[in-house]
């Protein structure tokens, strides 16, 4: 026999627990289908153990800092295994609490793979399961690339899974993925390379921002090879790892290679074609505005989409969703502009809004820049002058600001506010007649001239 739902949300990641959580507030019956440990990627292998891992490659930066405020600490000794264990329990202990959460939400938790039979109804390992509205999250993997020897590395999956700290590491990627754990890697002791397929690091990010952070990763002692793509991955005798490039380079001794080229949508077992569900080549969904796909009463929300592949925006996507579905909200839906976002390299990065780039090519001479680098108050005592740099996008005679853009300690947290800023139609006359918060990296983003 089918049981039936009124939703039912297939992947237990932040999209699917978002939607199925709100649509239950307004009495719906859902169920969250998860094969995997629930909390999806972000929980388990990504935003969250992450920052767990940043928060003590930046402890490392200050152990390193702090003679220069008169701290004699003597020689740092490191404990890869004792972080593992403390930042694996604290992920243990989330995977735990949404068993609970979805209980008292009175979400029924359906365990196994989801495959779809028809556009109402779905399949989990032999039992079947129907829903007047089925949302597709199920979020993503990270990619391996079709190169000879491949499988002898790792992909940011396998980062969370090593049990010490590799005494050589090689970084293949550009995006944020690859030059956060390369920055943290770095800090915590490792002799990093990375290997750039093309010239910058985070292509699609504000120039300023790319070129500053380049500058410091190269000060911190990353090895940055550029236009350098891996050719074949070899293990060595003695159980090390040779990568040899297309370009004759033969790069040796690593203890591990890192993939950090992009993901993929876990859409390949889902059988979108019973449903009808229109798909890309690569399996991403497209929808429109309201995360409906070309197939009434089936949406998509998160990593599948294609679009803006962040935590914050599955989660801001789902809850809209059920709003609209069963709050009475017909028009509730996410905006895909100016959604603000954070780099966790060192120093970290906030961005929000266009870069100067893409402002030039919508709006042509009406854009007007302002931009500082200076070295923050905390760098005039450390032996590292670390730099700090923003910039401002700013369009017409009002200079409505529609980009914001920080590298330097703190700039993830600082952003929020000015988000809300942007979002809400600020004017460079805005930020100049707030009083500045003095002494702080913030208060430059009032003062600029």
């Amino acid at each position: 026999m089918t049981q039936h739902y009124d939703l039912i949300a297939i992947g237990g990641g932040s999209g699917g627990l978002s939607v199925a959580e709100r649509a239950a507030r307004y009495g719906a019956k859902c169920a969250v289908v998860e094969k995997g440990r629930l909390g999806g990627t972000c929980v388990n292998a990504g935003c969250v153990p992450k920052k767990v891992m940043w928060f003590a490659a930046t402890i490392a930066h200050t152990l390193e800092e702090a003679v220069g405020y008169g701290f004699c600490l003597g020689e740092q000794a490191f404990d890869w295994k004792a972080l593992k264990s403390a930042r694996d329990g604290y992920v243990h202990g989330i995977n735990d609490w949404y068993h609970t959460y979805l209980a008292d939400s009175n979400i029924d938790e359906i365990v196994g793979e989801a495959r779809f039979v028809d556009a109402k109804t779905i399949d989990v390992d032999g039992q079947r399961y129907s829903a007047d509205h089925i949302v597709v999250a199920p979020g993503g993997a990270p990619q391996i690339p079709d190169t000879p020897g491949a499988e002898l590395g790792i992909t940011s999956d396998g980062f969370f899974e090593l049990e010490r700290l590799p005494r050589r590491v090689a970084v293949v990627g550009s995006g944020y993925i690859a030059v956060e754990l390369a920055g943290m890697l770095n800090a915590l002791g490792s002799d990093v390379t990375m290997l750039l397929r093309r010239e910058h690091l985070l292509r699609n990010f504000e120039a300023m921002l790319r070129e500053n952070l380049m500058e410091e990763m190269l000060g911190d002692g990353i090895d940055i090879l550029a236009r350098t793509q891996v050719k074949r991955l070899l293990r060595e005798a003695d159980g090390s790892l040779c990568i040899e490039c297309e370009n004759g380079q033969r790069l040796e001794g690593f203890d591990e290679l890192i993939w950090a080229v992009g993901r993929y949508p876990l859409t390949n077992r889902l059988d979108l074609a019973a449903a009808g569900v229109v798909h890309d080549a690569q399996g991403y969904i497209p929808t429109d505005k309201f995360q409906q796909t070309n197939v009434q009463g089936i949406y998509a929300i998160g990593d599948v989409t294609g679009r803006a592949q962040l935590t914050p925006v599955a989660i801001a996507a789902g809850r809209r969703l059920a709003d609209r579905l069963f709050g009475g909200m017909s028009e509730r839906h996410l905006e895909y502009e100016n959604i603000p976002t954070v780099v966790f390299s060192h120093p970290p990065i906030g961005t929000v809004g266009l870069t100067e780039s893409e402002a030039r090519d919508i709006h042509g001479d009406a854009v007007k820049v302002y931009q500082t680098r200076f070295t923050a108050m905390y760098n005039a005592l450390t032996e590292r002058k670390q730099k700090t740099a923003m910039k401002l996008v700013t369009i017409g005679a009002q200079e409505r600001v529609v980009g914001c853009h920080v590298i330097g300690p703190g700039a993830d947290e600082m952003l929020q506010g000015f988000a809300v800023a942007i979002r809400m139609g600020a004017c460079k006359k805005d930020l100049d007649d707030t009083v500045a918060i003095h002494p702080t990296s913030a208060e430059e983003l009032v003062t600029m001239r």
